[in-house]
């Protein structure tokens, strides 16, 4: 799935209130972490994630990492340190999209 402008820009206005929900700190991006940001997208569509500035990847490196090891998921946007990540709830999806 690939998101178009318009897609993207709802997704960051509805995120914009959001808090992060996972840290990336000192050591990158680790299996443990990126299994809770898995299990996180059972609960949510979607996540804002702060990576620190002791991580050796920057933030928009850390958003293609987990949207290439985390299937369906999307990289919405990066700002600074936050990265924000969508991906449609299989079952229940909460968030509507607009059309192309």
């Amino acid at each position: 799935m690939v998101l178009t402008p318009k897609q993207r820009s709802h997704l960051k206005s509805v995120a914009h209130h959001l808090k992060p929900l996972h840290h990336v700190g000192k050591e990158g991006i680790t299996e443990a972490g990126l299994a809770a940001v898995e299990e996180a997208f059972n609960q949510r569509e979607l996540i804002k994630i702060k990576v620190q500035e002791a991580s050796p990847q920057s933030a928009r490196a850390a958003g293609g990492i987990y949207a290439d090891r985390i299937p369906g998921v999307e990289h919405v946007q990066t700002i600074g340190r936050t990265v924000v990540l969508y991906r449609r709830h299989p079952d229940k999806p909460e968030i509507e999209l607009p059309a192309g």
